[in-house]
């Protein structure tokens, strides 16, 4: 089991940037892979972006390809997620999880997880 916290959430205007952080306790950070999702009101958990535990694997949904770029700093035991052109549909609660496997988009394969950080883009 791993402890996660997120970070960095708030408001912004369209075309705007955030840096999301999700710190995590224990020793073994490396060994995780980790996922960033994000759920908006009324919505399913979506899936954002993922890397591997060595930070030198990563995949993104289609929707966020281009703008938002994931990464590790495994001597701090964080993971970032840098939002750049936001747009108001990247509203959500974003979450960040971690697996003790190799890299998933699905919300379903991750057993540990943070409490979100509420992000909001105004029109």
């Amino acid at each position: 089991q791993v402890h996660l916290v997120e970070s960095g959430g708030g408001l912004v205007q369209a075309g705007g940037s955030l840096r999301l952080s999700c710190g995590a306790s224990g020793n073994t950070f490396r060994s995780y892979s980790m996922g960033w999702f994000r759920q908006a009101p009324g919505k399913g958990r979506e899936f954002v972006a993922a890397i591997s535990g060595s930070g030198g694997f990563t995949r993104y949904a289609d929707s966020v390809k281009g703008r938002f770029t994931i990464s590790r700093d495994n001597a701090k035991n964080t993971v970032y997620l840098q939002m750049n052109s936001l747009k108001p549909e990247d509203t959500a609660v974003y979450y960040c999880a971690a697996r003790a496997f190799t890299v998933s988009i699905d919300a379903g394969g991750y057993g540990n997880w943070g409490q979100g950080t509420q992000v909001t883009v105004s029109s």
